[in-house]
């Protein structure tokens, strides 16, 4: 097997990671990604000790303990290609030997969590309410650059979801990708949980008119009126497709946690955006501290 060219996965000077500016041992195996570099001191806050700090760019990395447990909080920034950047890096550092640039024999698996704001698609789903993403449905294109399969259950729920939106009709064919079950079924007894569909943008992606007139004005109807089975679309952001597709073809355990700020059906947005992002941060670190 070849060595990776320094072309295709960059080590700076310290030997890390070019994007994330790490090195494999400035890392831990469950790993928060939120998208704000703001928000990692609003998680870090909580660990019992901070053993490393990196700054590079937007991706700003604590990584420290909860009682024994090791933790890594990490900033993303916003959008699908960013996910890309991450999940790759961070794959890297524990599956590559940056050394001699060639996989490990044995590989590793990180818990990935992603702590985000999302907009809820359903009434039922109030703002600063909290909702957990059983699938990521992608309708960016990020994952068409992977050879990636979907299990029977995803082509099922795709090709109901195509059915019923005709999305690939006037935009790109989506893609959709599960979380991890054993991440999953710790949050999903309180918290409501569905589908998340992930865009590729803010605005005109996600149904927002501003100035510009929509090609597919009705798509967000259509998003909250889906329903095959038990399955329904909760909630729609901008990182759960990306971090599920790749989650799954790297061999890590990933899940989308997030804090609704808006509600695109009602139209109402929070007016404490902080306190229901502080209420995801504690919900989560209380699992994290008794099971994961």
């Amino acid at each position: 097997m070849k060595p990776i060219a320094p072309s295709e996965l960059i080590i700076n000077a310290r030997g890390a990671v070019y994007h994330l500016d790490l090195r494999p041992e400035e890392l831990a195996p469950t790993v928060i990604t939120v998208g704000d570099p703001g928000r990692v001191a609003k998680v870090s806050k909580y660990f019992d000790q901070i053993e490393c700090r990196q700054e590079h760019r937007e991706f700003v990395t604590h990584t420290g303990r909860i009682g024994q447990k090791r933790i890594t909080v990490i900033s993303s920034g916003i959008g699908p290609d960013n996910i890309d950047i991450v999940m790759n890096e961070l794959d890297a550092l524990v599956n590559i030997d940056l050394s001699t640039r060639l996989p490990k024999k044995e590989l590793s698996k990180l818990n990935i969590i992603r702590l985000g704001t999302t907009g809820s698609l359903q009434k039922d789903i109030p703002v600063n309410a909290l909702v957990a993403s059983t699938h990521g449905l992608g309708i960016d294109n990020l994952l068409h650059y992977y050879r990636m399969e979907p299990t029977a259950e995803e082509t099922t729920l795709l090709d109901a979801f195509c059915t019923f939106t005709q999305f690939h009709h006037f935009s790109a064919m989506p893609y959709l990708s599960s979380a991890a079950p054993s991440l999953l079924s710790l949050f999903t007894k309180d918290i409501p949980a569905g589908i998340t569909i992930t865009a590729p943008g803010f605005y005109g992606p996600q149904g927002r008119v501003v100035r510009l007139g929509l090609k597919h004005p009705g798509f967000i109807d259509s998003l909250s009126q889906f329903q095959h089975g038990s399955h329904r679309i909760t909630n729609m952001e901008m990182e759960t497709s990306a971090l599920y597709g790749l989650g799954r073809l790297l061999g890590h355990r990933c899940l989308a946690l997030n804090a609704v700020v808006a509600n695109r059906v009602s139209q109402t947005f929070s007016e404490d955006v902080n306190g229901a992002v502080e209420n995801l941060i504690q919900r989560f670190l209380r699992t994290f501290a008794d099971a994961i």
